[in-house]
């Protein structure tokens, strides 16, 4: 049992400095180039706006930073400082009987986390963000949108829960098969509803009314086979955030691809026709069909890991749980686990960049690369991105290449 605990702190240690440690570099990369703009962004982005995106960038590390120091410190409480064994041990005194006890047990955890998280997430918002010019959420939204997330979970979150935890007492040793099942069926039918039904629960989808574009945008639709009768829709970014984007989302008919009303707002039609043909490029190449497939093994893994660290008694002992349940089960499979599958990081990193890389290269061959890398500039600019990120930090975390190799490469694209 000690070996486990040790091997755990060490891990956590040594995630907890490479996190440190990236972020240091981060930092320094972003503040050694705070003075000079990259020669290939000269043109349209000023010495202001390089400086506004190293101050940014520094803002947004350093509280990361120290937040990874409070997440560390939170996973060492409620494992061995027994902070799981107290929450549980506080709802054996009531009356409530299972699956009810340790959905409880589960949920006043995860309200506890939320609250920690609380006070970065709000200096995030209205201190960083506000400052560099991005926020537009009141705290009368930011409490309402709080609420509703907390809401959404308990409707949708829970019924998988009490499934589950009744199936871990109640289905033997092959539980896991039949919950693999029904959060299978449950992850496909919110794939499939979300676009539709949740979230407009946070924010109002229109169809694009501008009829040049409209048309336009129609021309690439056919030429690059989208027949989706979700379409294309503008959502209200603007209510919260300056920041602009665009993504493809859903699964069947309810697929669509959405613009944020701030990004349309700066970038010109060839522009937007250029970036829609690089969301559709993620359609036509299959990479949310093959990232769903991904998270499906990986569940699938993680819950036969889960099946088998549930029966070992060492598994609780040792990580400060006295009295072994599915709940405290679940829980310290979800505390512990992220810490050792946190160095495969860099892996699913580079997954996301090919497939960025794919959709530029079918953005290309359907539209413009060079009215791509104006739009993309645009929002390296106005969203305050870097443009000098440490190699490797990027390499690390980041999701999409960096913009000097993307831009270059799209030039190279649209020079061929």
């Amino acid at each position: 049992m000690q070996l486990i605990a040790s091997i755990f702190v060490l891990v956590l240690v040594a995630e907890t400095l490479t996190r440190l440690w990236l972020g240091t570099r981060q930092i320094a990369a972003v503040q050694a180039n705070r003075n000079a703009v990259p020669e290939l962004f000269r043109a349209q982005i000023s010495l202001a706006d390089q400086q506004k995106a190293a101050d940014y960038t520094t803002a947004r590390v350093r509280l990361g930073r120290f937040a990874t120091l409070v997440e560390a410190a939170v996973k060492l409480t409620l494992t061995l400082g027994g902070g799981l064994a107290a929450v549980d041990a506080a709802w054996r005194h009531t009356a409530v009987g299972e699956p009810w006890r340790g959905a409880l047990v589960i949920a006043s955890v995860m309200l506890l986390l939320q609250l920690v998280g609380l006070p970065f997430s709000l200096w995030r918002t209205f201190k960083i963000e506000a400052h560099f010019g991005f926020n537009r959420v009141s705290p009368r939204l930011y409490a309402v949108d709080f609420a509703k997330q907390l809401l959404l979970s308990v409707l949708l979150g829970g019924p998988l829960l009490l499934a589950t935890l009744a199936l871990m007492d109640k289905a033997g040793a092959w539980w896991w098969l039949w919950v693999f099942a029904i959060w299978l069926c449950w992850t496909l039918a919110l794939t499939w509803a979300a676009p539709k039904f949740i979230a407009p629960f946070f924010n109002r989808f229109s169809p694009l009314t501008d009829e040049a574009l409209k048309t336009r945008v129609e021309a690439l639709l056919a030429r690059c086979g989208f027949a989706a009768r979700g379409g294309v829709f503008v959502m209200d970014g603007s209510l919260r955030s300056a920041h602009g984007n665009a993504y493809f989302t859903g699964i069947g008919r309810n697929k669509r691809i959405v613009f944020f009303d701030t990004l349309l707002a700066r970038i010109e039609p060839p522009e937007i026709e250029a970036v829609l043909a690089h969301e559709l490029g993620h359609f036509r190449l299959h990479h949310v069909r093959q990232r769903l497939a991904a998270s499906v093994l990986l569940v699938f893994i993680g819950l036969a890991l889960l099946a088998w660290l549930a029966s070992q008694p060492a598994f609780y002992h040792a990580l400060g749980v006295p009295v072994p349940s599915a709940a405290m089960a679940l829980l310290l499979f979800t505390v512990t686990v992220p810490v050792f599958t946190f160095f495969a990081t860099p892996l699913t990193s580079w997954w996301s960049r090919r497939h960025e890389r794919e959709a530029d290269d079918f953005a290309a061959r359907n539209a413009d690369a060079g009215q791509l890398a104006g739009a993309l500039v645009k929002l390296f600019r106005d969203n305050a991105a870097t443009l000098t990120p440490d190699r490797i930090h990027s390499a690390f975390f980041d999701s999409h290449p960096p913009a000097l190799e993307r831009i270059s490469r799209l030039h190279a694209l649209a020079a061929t």
